[in-house]
């Protein structure tokens, strides 16, 4: 019975083999095969493949339209290490049906050198069509070479692409080159997968699965990837799928309707040489060197003034003699010298020699007495006349000492004077402004280290993805090193580092010449010139110093997730140069550094909320905020901080009677000076505020941080006017930093309006504006306004270090507040 049942066995084995052997047939390259079929018949075709006379075989198939998802063609390609199918209709995200496809079929050996002594072998390829439709179904099946299948560096590709035909082809690094960059260009904006993929079967070249390994970018009319020979090894596969539709690269709709064959993008592919390690070197060798330039000059001027200036400190003695040489001294330092009965009142509401004394001097009538010396007459006839008056009783005289003491007057004078604004204690005022140094070292940690975990968070994500439409990167000047895909764009940050830092050490260096000049004689800086506080120099310095890092650490991987990194810093420098000019001439009422710093960190919050959460609703409540912290600041501004709003709530009543009195009288300010730069001030935040609510931009970071530098050029200059109406020099070292700044800030803006990319667009779409590097075949405009910005940032602190050295020698009761 067994011999039987294993007879039968035998018989079916070899009548499956006849049949089978009966549907397939030898089949030869680049010849068209066309059939039917339907269930219970099919084809298989039998290729048979010299390897040493192609690497690569494309089959390309048709069906008519008889075939549907229900009861599709299928096709079998079989190769002796691997298998591929696929169905017509090719159905792509369940919509788009394409009766038409092409596939390239991998080779395990592809890539591999064929010694001439080896034995030519042959590689066996089966294509199986079958279908269970109870329809005859009509196909077309040709296999191919694949042309130029092999790329060669340099050599231009023009390519067609579509969603249901995919195309790679092979790249094998030559000797001695370890990175190329892969490029592609297109006319239209059809959308599309440049991938690079490690030279392993299977390739993934369709649309449902190009995303699962290698390195990818979407791609509208460009993209390019660096390909490293560390990363994928000696050879890679250059893959190009085209979407079915455009919402990934175009963030809209535009597709071709289902069924339609419309969709074919043409291509053009190069590959190119990248960069050598000689390169790499002479790009960071040249821009230290630029940056190391300003520390020369530096070091030589500083030299140079030493040597020309040998007997300053004789200089310095000299003046002290001259201050306190008796045929100078005031009337009012003679103790016999009474007051006169006639005598005018100078001091009540403007500046006298005595404002710039310790309050603690003002303990008697007397001195008071002193300062109300006669304009004119002897001594002793005012004397006879006083002791004539026996009515007059001294306990009845108010000799309004508290006029200089109370802050309600001599902040409020129409008319205000340096010394005014000058009468806190130096140890006070020098521990105050040192708070904003030591605070923004504490901020800059605190903030700086997570900083940092997230870019590395985003650079590991980017490696081990391969999606690098997750950083927005100029890619055709995009240089890698270890980790950082854009080496270039990182580094080009040193300049913020570098000038960072000197400017600390020339701050510094000011500071230790100021200690050992009061060392010498304090009269300086009791006395004379803007008073020497270097806390907020410090701070700014160590505020460009932190740019550089924090752009540093956002160019990484630069995404509109992360803009804010880029631009916190330019907030705190912002504010520290608005607060260095207000403190020259207001030092008694700047700003402390908790109340400062708690103001940017709210500004950053904002900042992170408009570009997470820009609505209409979010914009009007940030134009009312703006708007009330513009009145807020000039009431604050305008009246010295000597206006409160709990003690002021009866203001708007007054503010009616006096304009029903005065009329118009009224209308002319007080403090002129002040009312000019407010209302300037406000006309143009109120601009700014307007259009951000009609227009909204998308780069709100951009748009918060134009509000802060346009504050600043306003106030410097303003600053700067009001210094040559009061008659004061500015010296030829300010001018030369004003014109240097002025020129190098021209230049780096319009670096900066290349607009290389943009995270307002699609990854795909920012590509569009990437261009090749300029500099050194390594540097990019950016990097060229990174350059160009950190050096005008240095010329505008060394103006601010620098504006004020005329008045060294002028009494601060003669410098006048604006």
């Amino acid at each position: 019975m067994a011999c039987v049942y294993s007879v039968w066995v035998l018989c079916a084995v070899l009548l499956v083999w006849y049949v089978s052997a009966q549907n397939t047939q030898n089949a030869q390259l680049d010849t068209n095969y066309v059939g039917t079929v339907f269930k219970g018949k099919s084809h298989t075709y039998a290729f048979n493949v010299f390897l040493n006379e192609t690497n690569a075989v494309r089959i390309h198939v048709e069906a008519n339209a008889t075939a549907s998802s229900k009861t599709p063609v299928l096709f079998v390609e079989k190769q002796q290490s691997s298998i591929l199918s696929w169905q017509l209709p090719l159905i792509l995200e369940h919509t788009y049906n394409y009766y038409t496809v092409s596939r390239t079929l991998c080779n395990e050996n592809q890539g591999k050198v064929i010694p001439d002594n080896a034995t030519v072998t042959k590689e066996d390829i089966e294509v199986s069509v079958s279908s269970f439709s109870e329809q005859a179904i009509y196909y077309k099946l040709n296999a191919s070479r694949v042309a130029d299948f092999f790329f060669i560096t340099g050599k231009v590709y023009q390519l067609e692409v579509s969603p249901s035909t995919p195309i790679y082809f092979q790249y094998v690094f030559p000797e001695n080159v370890d990175k190329v960059l892969v490029r592609a260009s297109s006319e239209d904006d059809l959308c599309m997968v440049l991938s690079i993929q490690e030279l392993h079967c299977p390739v993934f070249d369709l649309d449902r699965n190009v995303e699962f390994t290698g390195e990818y970018q979407t791609m509208t009319k460009k993209a390019a990837i660096s390909v490293q020979k560390s990363v994928f090894g000696k050879a890679v596969y250059i893959v190009l799928v085209v979407k079915p539709r455009d919402y990934e690269c175009l963030g809209t709709e535009k597709v071709a309707p289902p069924g339609k064959e419309g969709r074919w993008k043409s291509v053009t592919v190069t590959v190119e040489h990248s960069l050598t390690v000689t390169d790499y070197y002479v790009a960071i060798g040249t821009a230290v060197a630029f940056f190391g330039f300003f520390y020369l000059v530096a070091v030589i001027i500083s030299f140079v003034h030493y040597y020309l200036y040998p007997n300053k400190k004789d200089e310095q003695e000299g003046l002290t003699a001259e201050r306190v040489n008796p045929e100078c001294l005031p009337l009012y330092d003679d103790p016999n010298i009474p007051i006169t009965e006639g005598a005018p009142d100078k001091t009540y509401g403007t500046q006298g020699d005595v404002i710039a004394q310790p309050a603690a001097n003002f303990t008697a009538p007397q001195s008071a007495s002193r300062e109300r010396a006669p304009a004119s007459g002897t001594g002793s006839s005012a004397a006879a006349h006083y002791d004539s008056d026996s009515s007059l009783d001294e306990a009845d005289i108010d000799m309004l000492a508290d006029a200089e003491l109370e802050k309600d007057v001599f902040r409020t004078k129409p008319f205000l004077y340096v010394a005014d604004l000058s009468r806190k204690g130096r140890k006070v005022l020098r521990q105050k402004f040192k708070l904003y140094q030591w605070n923004l070292i504490t901020i800059a940690i605190f903030y700086g280290l997570p900083v940092i975990q997230l870019v590395i968070t985003y650079q590991t994500v980017l490696h081990v993805t391969g999606n690098q439409d997750l950083c927005y990167y100029n890619f055709l000047c995009s240089h890698p090193l270890g980790v950082l895909s854009s080496f270039n764009n990182v580094f080009s940050n040193i300049g913020y580092i570098m000038l960072g830092l000197l400017f600390l050490g020339l701050t510094w260096r000011r500071d230790y010449l100021h200690k050992k000049a009061v060392e010498r004689n304090d009269i300086y800086e009791r006395e004379y010139g803007i008073p020497q506080h270097f806390g907020l120099f410090y701070a700014m310095g160590l505020a460009l110093a932190m740019e550089g890092f924090m752009s540093g650490c956002y160019h990484v991987c630069p995404s509109y997730t992360n803009f804010q990194f880029d631009t916190s810093f330019m907030y705190v420098i912002a504010v520290l140069c608005m607060l260095k000019i207000y403190q020259s001439r207001h030092p008694d009422i700047s700003a402390t550094a908790y109340s400062s710093y708690f103001c940017l960190a709210f500004v950053i919050f904002i900042a992170v909320i408009g570009v997470v959460y820009g609505s209409l609703l979010f914009w009007i409540v940030l134009t009312v905020v703006h708007m009330l912290a513009c009145m807020v600041f000039t009431v604050e501004i305008y009246y010295m901080g000597r206006w409160k709003m709990a003690a002021n709530l009866g203001v708007f009543k007054r503010i009616w009677n006096v304009v029903i009195i005065d009329r118009l009288k009224c209308v002319r300010p007080m403090y002129v000076d002040r009312a000019v730069l407010l209302v300037i001030g406000n006309l143009c935040n109120w601009a700014l505020a307007f259009y951000g609510v009609i227009e909204r931009p998308k780069d709100f970071a951009s748009y918060l941080l134009a509000i802060f530098i346009i504050n600043l050029l306003l106030y410097t200059a303003f600053y700067i006017a009001m210094k040559i109406r009061h008659k004061e020099k500015i010296m030829l070292i300010p001018c030369c930093f004003i014109l240097l700044a002025g020129i190098t800030w021209g230049f780096a803006l319009w670096f900066f309006m290349a607009r290389l990319t943009s995270w307002e667009l699609t990854p795909a779409q920012s590509r569009e504006g990437n261009q090749p590097c300029m500099l050194l075949q390594f540097y990019d405009q950016h990097d060229v306004w990174h350059f160009l910005s950190a050096t005008a940032l240095f010329l505008s602190f060394m103006i601010l270090l620098t504006l004020d050295d005329d008045l060294v020698r002028t009494p601060r009761d003669k410098i006048p507040v604006f």
